[in-house]
This record gives structure tokens, C-alpha cells and sequence, in this order.
């Protein structure tokens, strides 16, 4: 956008970027160091006390890493989404509120090295093929399964807990960010995931683009029947 910008200004045009809010959160982004950022998203449905969101607050504030964290007012049950005045000023300059982001960009970007995450399966997907590594805590349904998979079969993941408490939260975090032992290991895991999906969602004989071919196939052949 910006070359094309240049160009037109080449010729005589003056050209307006508009400041939305979305290119406002990849320009904080852009600014953040490879890995340092932890991502923070519970979905559009999860709703949580006014207690565990003060947990999740000072759990972010305390690790010591930049987070981008995404805020619904409808977040906490019953009532607005309402962060304690106090934790403003501790985080100030590290920590980006938001009420939506485009997810699949945001966990493609570089900045992003941890995703706190409801474990709802488009997200699951995402931060898999992004690779990176999860921090769970499910709240209805399939999540718990999704969950399951990321911290116990794949490896890529590490459970808050029911019981949500500010030191687990921060503990969490900072070894999935910066760990030697079992973070260490979830990293390298996620990195290999998203190798493998996109081997399976890009390249010619993988294994979700055969099963889209073979979905295809039995559409056309079921359709050729009716027709026929």
C-alpha cells in the first residue's frame, strides 16, 4: 500500500491513509520484538466472573510481556467488561486493548509468541498453522476435547485451570513465552504443527487438499446421479 502510495504521489496525487482501528493494532505490532507478544482472544461466546477477569488482568500485567488482548463488552456475565483502574498504569505501553482483530493475521505476525485462547476450533486451527504455542482454558462444548489435544497429543499447549488465579496465569505465560523446560518444548512442537498443516493445506497431495478434491468428486458425482 505504501509503494502505491508512492507512486501516485509521483504524479501529482496526495493519498490519505485512514487510521481505523485495525491498522492501528498491526502498526503496535510492527513495533514489538519477534516472540514478545502475548495474544489474548476468548472468542465471541465465553463469558467469564468479574473476579476471573480481574485474574486474567493481573496474570497479563505481572509476567512482564507485551500482550494484545482482545475485550467484549458483553465478556463478563452480566455484566460490562471493566478492567480495575490500577491495572492501566502498570501496563501502560506494553498492553493493547481491543474489542476484535482479523485473528489469522494477527497470529501469523512475527511479534506473536503465545496465544491465550478459549480453545474454539477456528481457533485452534489458526494458531496451529500459525505455530504457536497455547495457553487453554476452555469454556463449553468441544473446547474441552480441543484442549485436551493441544496440551496432551500435540504438545503445543499448557491448561490455566478451572479455578482461574493471577499466579497461574503469569507462571503460565512466562514459561510458554520464554521457558527452557516444557516451553521450550512447546515451541518447537508448534513450530513443526504448522509445518505440517501447511504441507497439508498447500502443497499438491496434502492431505486437506485431497480430502476438498474428494469432497468435490462426490458432490459432482451425486449431482451427475439426480440430474442423470
Amino acid at each position: 500500500m505504501m509503494k502505491l502510495a508512492k507512486i501516485f504521489h509521483c504524479k501529482g496525487f496526495h493519498v490519505t491513509f485512514v487510521n481505523t482501528e485495525y491498522n492501528h493494532r498491526r502498526l503496535w505490532l510492527r513495533g514489538r520484538e519477534p516472540r514478545s507478544v502475548v495474544y489474548v482472544n476468548y472468542g465471541s461466546i465465553t463469558t467469564m466472573s468479574g473476579q476471573e477477569l480481574v485474574e486474567f488482568a493481573w496474570g497479563l500485567a505481572n509476567c512482564g510481556y507485551d500482550f494484545l488482548w482482545i475485550v467484549r463488552n458483553d465478556l463478563v456475565k452480566g455484566d460490562t467488561a471493566v478492567l480495575p483502574p490500577e491495572f492501566l498504569e502498570p501496563t501502560k505501553g506494553r498492553c493493547l486493548l481491543a474489542s476484535w482483530c482479523e485473528q489469522e493475521a494477527v497470529l501469523r505476525h512475527e511479534a506473536v509468541g503465545a496465544f491465550l485462547t478459549h480453545c474454539g476450533w477456528n481457533s485452534m486451527m489458526e494458531g496451529l498453522s500459525a505455530g504457536v504455542p497455547m495457553l487453554c482454558w476452555p469454556f463449553f462444548a468441544e473446547q474441552e476435547t480441543n484442549s485436551r489435544y493441544a496440551c496432551v497429543e500435540w504438545g503445543i499447549g499448557m491448561e490455566v485451570g478451572d479455578d482461574v488465579h493471577r499466579e497461574v496465569v503469569e507462571a503460565r505465560i512466562r514459561e510458554v513465552m520464554g521457558g527452557e523446560g516444557v516451553g521450550k518444548e512447546m515451541r518447537r512442537k508448534a513450530a513443526e504443527w504448522s509445518e505440517i498443516a501447511v504441507r497439508a493445506t498447500t502443497q499438491p497431495g496434502g492431505r486437506s487438499l485431497a480430502n476438498l478434491e474428494s469432497l468435490f468428486k462426490d458432490v459432482l458425482l451425486t449431482a451427475t446421479k439426480i440430474v442423470g
